[in-house]
This record gives structure tokens, C-alpha cells and sequence, in this order.
């Protein structure tokens, strides 16, 4: 099995509960709060983790909230390799409301970082990649770091021989199609920001397929993945374009689905899967993690279970 990298930039040290009713003006008494470390590039070490995998996690910490969320991972499934930067690691908090089943989830945002750290994290990366390895970068990126982070790093390993896989949004997922930004290697978009990037509409998979094409003969990335939801995940290399989804499910919850594709995607590569291959396994990996409550991760076995007959066909 080849290494993998993950990177998270903007941990959050995530706090969960629940009340009765959420309304204004009073004391909301709640239940007794769940805290986690959370944030995209960890999820993702912790679904490869539960695949039987062991990724290494590269996450930016700082601060006494960052002691205690240094603590926590300690106990996961993966290895911590640690930056560090000035400032708290952010919080995140949700609360449920248990009569109308609502989650309402307030987000702070990270510490602002300075010129210095992003001169350091890109060393500091460069040190840690694996040689010829998988590396990941998932998630929100903190105040302060570059836009054209992604596009910085997808440069950087190509140096370490290293295969990047980008899964992230807004402005970082903009840049990375600005002409000149370095190529990615795998890069992954949900429908609602296809269409954005787009500024269209997509009718049906055909049509994704092509944008997907579109992305790769612009030299934007080598191969494309759009998730789809419960419409299962379309995956463009080349002249290869291919649509895998499995049998329905019943969601519970939908946190973590796309976590859980992308470590489950990556690890199947990581241990010689083709990209057909992985596909079958993120898919059914994400419909896994939405059978499970609040954010659990995709179960091992039920992935198996999955694969096992999960449609691939060719678009």
C-alpha cells in the first residue's frame, strides 16, 4: 500500500448537542455536548483509517483549544503530524432541535495566518509528503492563506513524485481554473459547484461528463470526479468517463458522505485499485456514512457490502 498525507489547514475543535426547542430570547438547557476534532483532511484520515488503511494527518493546531484537539486525535485511527501556528484553533457548535429534527451549526472561522506560517507550511509539507505517495487536501482554508494554495501545492508534489487529491470549494476551487494554475491530479466537485464553475445547468450525466472533460482538456486536473448525491459519482479520465452508484439506501444522516468517498476513494488507489475500482469503493463508502447518525463515518464491512454490487457503467 502506497502512503498517504492528509492536510487540514483549518481544524475545528467541533461540539455537538441538543435542547428541546430552539427559540429566541431564552435559556436553551441542553444536552451534554459531544466534542470532536473535526475537519475535512481528518474525516478523511479517519474513513481510511476505517477501512483498515493508516494514514499520516497534517493539521494545523494552535493554542489551548489546540491542545485539546490534539488530545482527541490522539485516540483516532491515524498518525498526527503537527503544525504549528499562532492564535486558537477555531470552534464550530451545533445544536439540534429535537422536536422538529433541525440542526442549526455555527462555524467561527481559524486564526488569520501571516505571510511567515505560509512560507513555513509549504517546508513543512515538502518535508512530510510521501515519495510517490497519495496526498490530500480537503477542507476550508484559514484567513490569510493564498487562494492559489491548492495550485502552489499541487506544484510542490509533483517535485515529491506525489499524486494530489483536491476537495475543496468557493474561492481555492476557483482559482485552481484560472490559466496558469498548476494542474491537479484528482479533483473533486459536487453538483452544486459544477454548475457554478459551469454557469449552468447540467441535465443529466452526459452532460456533467462532458464538463468533466471540458475541466481535463483545459489542463485543470487529470482526472475529474463529481459526486452527485444519492445519484451515485461520475469519474473522467482521458477518453475514460464512467458513472458508478450503489443500491438505495436509507439516509440518516449526511455528514461525512464526502469525506468518506475520499478516503475510501484514495485508499483503494493507494493499494493498487484503477480508477473504476475506486469509484465503486468512494461510492459506496459515502452511501455507507449517510446511514449513520450525526457524523460517523463509513463502516467497513457495509462498504464491502456495497461494492459488492454497485452499478459502473460507462457514459
Amino acid at each position: 500500500m502506497s502512503d498517504i498525507l492528509t492536510i487540514t489547514l483549518n481544524p475545528a475543535l467541533d461540539r455537538s448537542t441538543s435542547t428541546e426547542h430552539v427559540v429566541p430570547e431564552e435559556k436553551l438547557r441542553c444536552e451534554t455536548p459531544v466534542t470532536e476534532a473535526g475537519g475535512g483532511g481528518i474525516n478523511v484520515a479517519r474513513a481510511i483509517g476505517n477501512m483498515g488503511g493508516a494514514a499520516r494527518a497534517f493539521v494545523a493546531i494552535s493554542g489551548f483549544q489546540g491542545q485539546r484537539y490534539l488530545e482527541r486525535l490522539r485516540t483516532e485511527p491515524l498518525v498526527p503530524e503537527v503544525f504549528h501556528t499562532h492564535g486558537e484553533t477555531r470552534q464550530s457548535f451545533a445544536v439540534t432541535d429535537r422536536t422538529s429534527g433541525e440542526q442549526f451549526r455555527f462555524v467561527t472561522p481559524g486564526p488569520t495566518w501571516t505571510e511567515e506560517e505560509n512560507k513555513d507550511v509549504i517546508s513543512a509539507l515538502h518535508r512530510c509528503s510521501p515519495q510517490k505517495g497519495w496526498v490530500v487536501l480537503s477542507g476550508s482554508q484559514p484567513p490569510g492563506v493564498p487562494v492559489d494554495f491548492p495550485s502552489r501545492l499541487a506544484g510542490q508534489m509533483k517535485d515529491r513524485a506525489a499524486k494530489l487529491v483536491l476537495d475543496t470549494s468557493g474561492e481555492p476551487m476557483k482559482a485552481v481554473l484560472r490559466a496558469g494554475a498548476a494542474r491537479q491530479h484528482v479533483l473533486r466537485l459536487d453538483g452544486t459547484e459544477s454548475e457554478e464553475l459551469a454557469g449552468r445547468k447540467f441535465a443529466n450525466v452526459k452532460e456533467v461528463a462532458d464538463f468533466a472533460q471540458e475541466l481535463i482538456a483545459r489542463n485543470v486536473a487529470e482526472v475529474v470526479v463529481f459526486a452527485m448525491g444519492g445519484e451515485g459519482s461520475i469519474l473522467v479520465e482521458g477518453e475514460n468517463r464512467w458513472w458508478s452508484k450503489t443500491r438505495p439506501v436509507t439516509p440518516v444522516s449526511k455528514v461525512g458522505a464526502g469525506d468518506s468517498f475520499v478516503g475510501a476513494f484514495t485508499w483503494s488507489l493507494a493499494n493498487g485499485s484503477n480508477w473504476e475500482e475506486a469509484l465503486r469503493y468512494g461510492v459506496a463508502a459515502a452511501a455507507s456514512a449517510v446511514t449513520t447518525e450525526g457524523t460517523e463515518l463509513c463502516d467497513r464491512d457495509q462498504v464491502q457490502d456495497l461494492v459488492a454490487d454497485a452499478v459502473l457503467e460507462r457514459i
